[in-house]
């Protein structure tokens, strides 16, 4: 059985920019033990002066399985135990219709969004299933994976993604049925508009960016999609947010 005492422990990938980031510090704030992968070998080390003990960066390519598993080794090493709380979020966007797109970035779109996560969730699952055969219901174990509204409602405009995500919905869903009956909670938290890094890595205009301003804001920040995912984690053992989605007030679709 775990001990109530115990820190929790979360690996957090995508964990220098956005969402990814922003849940890093809102774990460390609330006293969690966190292990983040980045590409950025050198904000993981701004993180880690920063944050102190209870964080430690792993840099590399979220879509290496052999990266991804040092991220468990590098949590029962660093903090003691095995980790407890997997945010799936590393990812990228791209923006264009199915007939308009650039199909290479498709490929390395689908790798990282699709490919990635599942490798990472695989992980997730196999290692927290076995955990769980003792400490549940006394102890959570998570998964979180970053979804989309697009995802969830198909956009002409940002289709290509949008399949992406939906792909990853279905990999939730699947995983949410195998595993919770075995005590581990699979949540898919789906975000509407939120500004960070994305709109640019998804080669969105900045005239659109602004449209998204005016039609729908205020416009929740990467801090509200975090206080999202803290919650749904802190919950107790035996309750488990599954499916939510987090829209502005003001954003009708998708």
């Amino acid at each position: 059985m775990m001990s109530e005492n115990r820190k929790r422990i979360a690996i957090v990938t995508g964990a220098t920019s956005g969402i990814g980031e922003a849940t890093v510090r809102n774990f460390v704030a609330d006293g969690l033990q966190v292990v983040g992968c980045g590409r950025t070998a050198e904000k993981l080390t701004s993180l880690e002066q920063e944050l102190g003990a209870n964080f430690c960066g792993v840099a590399g390519d979220a879509t290496d399985p052999e990266l991804l598993e040092q991220l468990f080794e590098r949590a029962v090493k660093q903090f003691g135990h095995e980790a407890d709380i997997v945010v799936a979020n590393a990812g990228r966007g791209l923006g264009g219709s199915v007939k308009d797109a650039d199909l290479e970035q498709f490929q390395e779109l689908m790798n990282i969004n699709v490919n990635g996560t599942a490798y990472l969730i695989q992980k997730a699952a196999q290692r927290m299933v076995e955990t769980q055969k003792t400490a549940f219901p006394q102890s959570a174990a998570d998964i979180v994976i970053i979804g989309s509204v697009v995802g969830r409602h198909i956009s002409p405009f940002s289709a290509v993604y949008g399949a992406s995500k939906y792909a990853v919905h279905a990999l939730a869903e699947a995983l949410r049925r195998d595993v919770g009956p075995q005590g581990v909670r699979v949540s898919l938290v789906q975000p509407g508009i939120v500004i960070s890094g994305f709109q640019a890595g998804a080669n969105y205009t900045d005239e659109l960016v602004d449209s998204f301003h005016e039609k729908f804001g205020p416009l929740p920040s990467c801090d509200d999609i975090a206080d999202t995912i803290a919650h749904v984690v802190s919950l107790p053992p035996h309750i488990n947010i599954s499916d939510i989605v987090v829209r502005p007030t003001r954003q009708d679709y998708p």
